[in-house]
Formats: structure tokens, C-alpha cells, sequence
């Protein structure tokens, strides 16, 4: 089979690397890897992203199983200027095949999500991208039966976010300070990477932008500022976000017994 080779438009400073090996795997898909987490609740003095889990810096799962998806052919890691070589051995040293390039993080989520779409605005409206994931870094244990729920059910739906039902018992306070136990059928957690048809979700982020909005998640812009219809795709007990030391403690245990 015969391996092309593209370059990538750049968002932000033109030494960032550029483009590697297109697979030609058909896909029309793109994922966004938010890598720009400080992990100063768990501890650490540095990007959460590299700190070892099971001997390998935590990026590195969830960037191999972005890489083997046959759903991807686009990744935009989005990451802090001064991790740039981190980055670089990341994507080196796990083998990244697939078509890449790198953008600058915002000062919050919502912005670096944007920037990671800026970053694909070419090739969306070129009609190259029909479906974008965005992931958090800080799940590193993202399965690749997951994303393929989710780029499938974004197919056929418009858009798909991963979740699980809450299990604790629940309570909403009002302003009189009277607590109530919620519906915990009704209550779900979001996880990542959540995936939705890729014109819509940028358009949604530009109109946020004109708006001043900044969601807590990809859905809640979505929701927002589209029509598009978002499912409800089970989630998986292991796709945890590691933000407290105990997180990393347990992700210890899970990278040990997969």
C-alpha cells in the first residue's frame, strides 16, 4: 500500500513538528488531545500528562489507542509551549502513525478545546473531517470499544458523550437550606472523549466565542449553540480522570492488571 505524505496547517508557532504518515485507513475522523493539565491537585509541580503510570507517562495510553483507532486519521495534541519535547518523545516513542500536529492551549479547557478545533478548521470545511473527538489527557484509560461506540453512535446521532449512572446518594440544597435527595435514575456522569459531527461543533464553539461562553464540557457548548442531538453512550467504569493522588493510586492498580 502505498504512504503518502501531508502536511498539516498550523495553529500557533510554526516550529512546532508538523505532519507524519498518512495509514489511509479511510477514516473521517479527528481526535483532539487535551494535554495541558497542570495536576496541582494531585500533587504534582508539573504537567499531570507525564507523570508515570505503570512505568509510562499517562498521556501515552490514551495516544496509542487514539492512534490505533480505524474511526481516526487526524490527531491535534494540544499541550503547553513548554512541554513541546515531552510531547515530541510521546508521540516518538508510542509510534504515532497517525496524520498529527500540535496547537497552544487556552487559559481554560473550553479555550484549548477551541483552539484543537481552530487547529482543524481546514480540513472540516474541506469536508476532509466529518466527526471530531475530544479527550482528556487525564483519562488515560480510554478503550478502544468505547470509541468505537461513540464514533458510531455520532454517525448515526450527530453526537455521543460517554456516561455512568450515579451511584452515591445524591442531595440538592436550596436557598432555604433544605436538602433534597435527587433522582439517581435520572443522574448520569459525563466522561470523555466525547465525539460529535465536526461542522456543527466547531460552528458552536465560534458562536460561544461571539457569546462570551465557556462550558464545562464539549456537550454543554454543544447543547448550547446547536441542534444537535446528543446520545447517551454507556460509559466504562475505568475511563476514570485522574485529578486527586488517590486517582493515581488506583490507576497504579488498573495499569497493573491490564
Amino acid at each position: 500500500m502505498a504512504v503518502t505524505r501531508r502536511r498539516l496547517a498550523w495553529l500557533t508557532p510554526p516550529t512546532y513538528p508538523t505532519c507524519h504518515l498518512m495509514r489511509g485507513n479511510g477514516g473521517r475522523g479527528a481526535a483532539i488531545l487535551l494535554a495541558g493539565g497542570k495536576g496541582a491537585r494531585a500533587g504534582f509541580s508539573a504537567n499531570k500528562a507525564y507523570v508515570p503510570i505503570g512505568g509510562r507517562p499517562m498521556m501515552w495510553y490514551s495516544l496509542e489507542t487514539l492512534d490505533r483507532s480505524p474511526w481516526i486519521d487526524r490527531l491535534v495534541l494540544v499541550i503547553r509551549p513548554e512541554d513541546l519535547r515531552a510531547a515530541e518523545q510521546a508521540v516518538e516513542r508510542v509510534g504515532v502513525t497517525t496524520p498529527w500536529l500540535m496547537a497552544d492551549g487556552g487559559e481554560s479547557r473550553h479555550a484549548s478545546e477551541h483552539q484543537g478545533l481552530e487547529a482543524l478548521s481546514g480540513d472540516i470545511r474541506e469536508g476532509r473531517v466529518d466527526l471530531v473527538a475530544i479527550h482528556d489527557g487525564a483519562r488515560p484509560f480510554v478503550s478502544s470499544s468505547l470509541l468505537h461506540r461513540l464514533f458510531r453512535d455520532a454517525d448515526r446521532h450527530g453526537g455521543a458523550v460517554p456516561t455512568l449512572r450515579v451511584e452515591a446518594p445524591t442531595h440538592r440544597r436550596s436557598g432555604q437550606g433544605k436538602i433534597a435527595l435527587l433522582n439517581q435514575e435520572s443522574l448520569h456522569r459525563a466522561q470523555t472523549p466525547q465525539v460529535f459531527a465536526a461542522p456543527d461543533l466547531l460552528a458552536a464553539y465560534r458562536r460561544a466565542q461571539v457569546a462570551g461562553f465557556e462550558g464545562v464540557d464539549t456537550a454543554e457548548t454543544v447543547e448550547r449553540f446547536s441542534d444537535l442531538k446528543v446520545r447517551a453512550t454507556p460509559g466504562d467504569p475505568n475511563n476514570l480522570k485522574l485529578t486527586f493522588p488517590e486517582d493515581f493510586a488506583l490507576a497504579e492498580t488498573i495499569a497493573r492488571d491490564n
